[in-house]
This record gives C-alpha cells, sequence and structure tokens, in this order.
C-alpha cells in the first residue's frame, strides 16, 4: 500500500514520508472537524434540517478532499466556509428571500462560474493583477484570524460588553489547560519533535480529563431520512429574478477572490506554487458539487495551514482529513471529547508562523503598505475574510490614484476594486 502511495502522490519528491502524511491529515482534521456541527446550526437557520445538513457538510468535506487529493496533489482541505455560509443563509435566504432550495442554486451556478474562471487562462490573470502587497497581506490576516480563533477556543479572549473583548479567567481549568498545552505544544514545535501537534493535541486532551473540563456528551443515534430533500433539492424558480443573479454573482466574487487568496497562501506556505492552478480548479469544482449536495460553497480553510505545518506536502494529507470526515459519522461522541483548550494552542502557533510573511510587504511605501495593514487589520477585527479583503482591495487602486501612479495598478484591479466596492454598498440598497 505504501509503494502505491509512493507512486500516487510522489511522497519522496515533495521530501515527506506516509507516516507524516497520516498526522497531518489528522491534525488538520481535528482543527476543522467543528464545522460538521457549526455549518450544520448555520444551514438550519435557513431551513435545511439539522442532520441532513451534517451530512451535506461530511460528504462535501470528503468529496472535496478526494478532489484536490487527485487532481491537485495538495494537502489543502475543503470544507463549506464559516462566513460564506453565513452570507448563503442570512443574506441569501433571509434578506433577499430566497428560498434555502434557490439558494442552493445560486451556489451552483456561482460555483460553475468559479469552475470557468480557475480552468481557463482568466485565474491567472486575475491573479496576476492581484499586488503581491496585498496576497501577503491576506496570508498575514488570515494569520492573525486563526490566532483569534485560537484564543477565543483556549478561552484566552472572552466577549466584553464594554471593550468587545477582553482577557479571560486566567484562572479557569478551561482556560489552565489551554495554557499548559500551549506550553508543551511550544516546546516540542520549537524541537521539532515529531508529530508535534498531535503530542500536544493528546496532552490537552489528557489535561482535559484531569480538570474536569471535558463531557463525552452522548451523540446518540442519527437519522438521514431528510437528506433526501436535500441532496440535488436545488431549484432554479427564480432563475429569471433579479435577486437570484445579484446572490449568485456576490457568491461567485466572494468564493472567488477569498479562495484564490487563501490558496496562494497555502501554496506559498508549502513552497509549491505550482500547485496554485489544480488547487484552485480542485476548489472551484467543489464549491459547484456543494450546491448539489445540499450546502454553502467550500473554501480553502485556514486550519489547512495546521496540515501542512505537520508536515503535510501532498494530497495524501488531503485524502487522510477526507477519510476522517466520513468516519466522523460513527464518531462524533469521541470527536466532541476533545476540548477546544487541546485545539486551540495549535491554531494560535500557526498564526504566528503565518505572521513571517508580513517582511514580504513593502510597509515603507505607503500606497502599498495602507492597504496591506487594512486587510490585516479588517480580517480578524471583523471577523470576515471578505470584508478585510474588500478594504484592502478598494483602498489600493484609490491611494495610487491619488498620488498619480495610475500605471502601477493593472486595468483588472480597477474592475475587482469596483466589484468589491458595490459589495460593501449592497447592503445600503437591500
Amino acid at each position: 500500500m505504501r509503494t502505491w502511495m509512493e507512486k500516487l502522490f510522489h511522497l519522496r519528491a515533495y521530501d515527506t514520508t506516509f507516516q507524516r502524511e497520516l498526522i497531518a491529515g489528522f491534525i488538520g482534521f481535528v482543527t476543522i472537524v467543528y464545522i460538521v456541527a457549526v455549518n450544520a446550526s448555520i444551514l438550519n437557520d435557513a431551513g435545511i434540517p439539522m442532520e441532513a445538513g451534517i451530512l451535506a457538510t461530511v460528504l462535501t468535506a470528503f468529496i472535496g478532499s478526494l478532489l484536490m487529493a487527485f487532481w491537485a496533489n495538495a494537502p489543502i482541505i475543503l470544507v463549506p466556509g464559516m462566513g460564506i455560509n453565513a452570507l448563503f443563509t442570512f443574506t441569501l435566504c433571509k434578506s433577499m428571500g430566497l428560498t434555502w432550495q434557490e439558494a442552493l442554486a445560486a451556489v451552483f451556478v456561482s460555483g460553475l462560474i468559479f469552475s470557468v474562471i480557475a480552468f481557463t487562462k482568466a485565474a491567472k490573470i486575475l491573479s496576476n493583477a492581484i499586488p503581491a502587497s496585498l496576497k501577503e497581506a491576506i496570508t498575514v490576516g488570515i494569520g492573525l484570524f486563526l490566532t483569534f480563533i485560537g484564543l477565543q477556543k483556549g478561552g484566552l479572549i472572552v466577549m466584553n460588553p464594554s471593550t468587545f473583548v477582553a482577557l479571560g479567567d486566567v484562572s479557569s481549568p478551561h482556560v489552565i489547560v489551554t495554557l499548559i498545552t500551549l506550553i508543551v505544544t511550544l516546546i516540542l514545535f520549537v524541537r521539532n519533535v515529531p508529530g508535534n501537534f498531535l503530542i500536544g493535541i493528546a496532552v490537552g486532551t489528557g489535561l482535559g480529563f484531569l480538570f474536569g473540563i471535558i463531557e463525552p456528551g452522548g451523540g446518540g443515534s442519527f437519522s438521514f431520512a431528510d437528506y433526501g430533500s436535500v441532496f440535488a433539492g436545488l431549484s432554479f424558480s427564480a432563475i429569471w429574478a433579479l435577486p437570484f443573479w445579484i446572490a449568485t454573482f456576490s457568491l461567485a466574487m466572494v468564493i472567488v477572490f477569498e479562495n484564490i487568496g487563501l490558496i496562494h497562501g497555502h501554496t506559498s506556505m508549502l513552497g509549491q506554487p505550482e500547485k496554485f492552478g489544480r488547487s484552485l480548479q480542485a476548489n472551484a469544482l467543489s464549491a459547484a458539487i456543494s450546491g448539489i449536495l445540499g450546502t454553502s460553497p467550500t473554501v480553502s480553510t485556514v486550519e489547512t495551514a495546521a496540515g501542512i505545518a505537520a508536515g503535510g506536502r501532498t494530497g495524501l494529507t488531503a485524502l487522510v482529513t477526507g477519510t476522517l470526515f466520513l468516519l466522523s459519522l460513527g464518531l462524533l461522541p469521541v470527536i466532541k471529547m476533545i476540548p477546544d483548550g487541546a485545539i486551540a494552542p495549535v491554531l494560535i502557533i500557526i498564526g504566528a508562523l503565518m505572521l513571517q510573511n508580513v517582511q514580504n510587504i513593502n510597509l515603507k511605501d505607503f500606497s502599498e503598505g495602507f492597504p496591506a495593514f487594512l486587510i490585516i487589520a479588517i480580517i480578524p477585527l471583523s471577523y470576515s475574510i471578505v470584508d478585510g479583503i474588500a478594504f484592502g482591495f478598494v483602498a489600493y487602486p484609490l491611494l495610487k490614484l491619488a498620488l498619480g501612479k495610475r500605471r502601477e495598478v493593472p486595468a483588472l484591479m480597477y474592475v475587482i476594486a469596483g466589484l468589491f466596492l458595490l459589495n460593501l454598498m449592497l447592503p445600503i440598497f437591500a
């Protein structure tokens, strides 16, 4: 089997091993498996039955991982994206009045548009039109976002009615488990101990038992009878209505630019920029399939960075993660036993690694540095990758024009900035 895996994924060529890919796939899975329950809950707000949403999420993650593994040979995890699922439910369904069946049709069509872009020269043209400083800023912003999520999961940062956020209770068992696990994981990481993140998660889970914060919680039995009405349940009844096409193009714009930024960040972290094209294509196909399977579009997850940092270099990592997603349907009670305090340190460390890309941004040139700064600041503070990208992309041509440097901005960048500006203004006219 290992020989077959070597031939299929070229493990030696990418300086990795079968064991390392297995561990990386598991690490990636553990950091992102929360999406199963969270995404299903958000889809449920749109009217999709909870258990059907769980199955749709798992199947989408599984098929997306297979596409990424065998088409792109990249360790990138594809799951229904946070933020985009909220766009699906609260904007398309609740604000624009589409039924969830019509919204799934919009997902499918936007995925087809994404596929046309990904499988033609348009993807390269779009990628070349985006300035390097903005690409690097997206990676840094996502790193801070990941750190913020980790700090929240670990209880180190909590909501505060006066200051929005504040330091959590460092004497609470949850935070103590997070801090001890972070120290252990950091020591293992800086000493390059094989499987450092996996060991850290195991230590954090053990500490969770000792401090009494783990609630085994009984997953009970699940019935997926409702999924029959959700699978291929998309409806094109609103295809001639303006709201349908506004919804479709809004989705398309978001998934195209968010994933270009995310995949650029992941392939840069891998040191394998040649995998950008096929990874984007796998992502595009997965996004279209999402509408058929019954969920919001997939994205290349920020948690992918955890698997890459754990040593994942090939599609075998994605294959392992996808397979674990499928198996998770029978292991949900076990997965729930892993406390957030065991996962948070991994996210925090990965955020620190992604922050290193800031040194590639020319901060001495304010017309390059300020738009990058907006992306870096707004992504974590708004809890939205899309909004952060939008502000940076709009600011970039404006500053260049103000300085008389319009020729430094590719013509297509003006169009992209205009589209993002329209997207930001849509709530005003909604």
